[in-house]
């Protein structure tokens, strides 16, 4: 045979402009950065990771070995097999009285993929979508991933960080095709009260803007009651809501999430997840069913013993000169305010006492403390850093 010769490649490598709107997860960053560390032998204390430190369930574990066992490991279909779907509409029905068909749910590799999936499908170059500040990381980069405008609604600190339907109201743009809100929040842990949220609904859907609610904390709440926007009358065609079993069954390795929608928006993301994952994984989908139906003491379990962190965490951050921190209401986070320790620099640009920003505090403890955290900027403030 002829060998072969073949140019070098010449030029720099370029990518898309999709590709090229969007940076690495700032959470996956200081993830890979630790386990770097780690493998060299560092002893870290990891705040920096977003998820659960208890295992999976002993049922749900024992249900993904039966699904082996009994080889279910061929392809479902693209958007979850029906008992799955039936099981999420079990689930939220239960806890927050929705009422969904399987025609209006689908299962995703995890609640990353349903935000994905929708705001892709939904998103033309040029909308709006409002993005409550502070933010989780990935909803802005899917923003600029699909060629939206990320319109950012500043909420404040000494409010603990409280979304209001006057906020959401005065940074309406005429092209507003989405409203994200996400209670309990990730990083701030604010949660927003029941009639707030139907005052939101109101305000976007008299706009004709649909509301997507990122609902993955929702059941650890400390002391609002469990509510869902899409339990309100006539509110599902204008709500979307996403949901992950990462968190609350201690699943994120497992990856499997969901979005439930109106039936047109759900097969236009089946339409595009049978394009990339197809279905989340099979044996997954089984361990979902018995998470989803069976016991729920492990997740009063981990409320229980997240309510008992937090109290201590929030007060061990006060005890610190400088510090201050809301009490999150939700979720499994602390987002203290450590302007105390930063500056800005001097008219020369070089460094006095602390550090230059959020992201060189973080650098530094992980550096010289051990101590991994996630900076503020990563969440669209530069005053504080996340605690998980």
């Amino acid at each position: 045979m002829k060998k072969l010769q073949l140019a070098p490649r010449t030029g720099e490598l370029s990518f898309s402009q999709r590709v090229s709107r969007i940076s690495v997860s700032s959470t996956m960053a200081v993830m890979m950065e630790a386990e770097k560390l780690r493998a060299e032998g560092a002893d870290l204390v990891d705040f920096g990771a977003g998820e659960p430190d208890f295992p999976t369930p002993d049922n749900v574990k024992e249900a993904a070995i039966r699904a082996i066992r009994d080889n279910f490991s061929k392809y479902t279909a693209a958007g979850g097999t029906s008992e799955v779907r039936a099981a999420i509409a079990y689930r939220h029905a239960t806890d927050f009285g929705t009422s969904y068909a399987p025609s209006e749910i689908i299962a995703t590799a995890g609640g990353k993929q349903a935000i994905f999936n929708l705001i892709s499908c939904l998103i033309n170059h040029g909308d709006d979508v409002l993005l409550p500040v502070p933010y989780w990381v990935t909803f802005r980069d899917v923003i600029n991933y699909a060629g939206g405008r990320a319109i950012l609604v500043e909420t404040r600190e000494e409010e603990n960080f409280d979304l209001t339907a006057e906020m959401v109201k005065e940074a309406l743009t005429p092209r507003t095709r989405l409203v994200i809100i996400n209670s309990p929040g990730n990083p701030s842990g604010a949660v927003i009260p029941a009639p707030e949220l139907e005052r939101i609904l109101e305000v976007t859907a008299s706009h004709g803007a649909w509301l997507l609610t990122d609902e993955c904390y929702c059941h650890f709440l400390y002391e609002d009651a469990p509510f869902s926007v899409a339990s309100l009358p006539g509110a599902k065609e204008h709500v979307m809501i996403v949901g992950s079993l990462s968190k609350t069954y201690a699943m994120t390795g497992w990856r499997l999430g969901y979005a439930m929608a109106p039936a047109p928006v759900v097969s236009a993301m089946v339409k595009l997840q049978s394009h990339s994952t197809s279905n989340p994984s099979s044996i997954s989908q089984k361990a979902a069913v018995e998470a989803l139906t069976g016991p729920q003491d492990s997740v009063q379990a981990m409320l229980k013993e997240y309510r008992r962190r937090r109290d201590f965490v929030v007060e061990k951050l006060h005890d610190i000169p400088g510090v201050y921190c809301t009490v999150p209401r939700g979720a499994f986070y602390a987002y203290p305010n450590v302007s105390a320790f930063l500056h800005s620099g001097d008219r020369h640009g070089q460094k006095k006492n602390g550090a230059a920003s959020a992201n060189d505090l973080a650098k530094r403890l992980l550096r010289e403390a051990g101590v991994a955290i996630v900076p503020g900027e990563a969440f669209g403030t530069e005053q504080h850093f996340r605690l998980s």
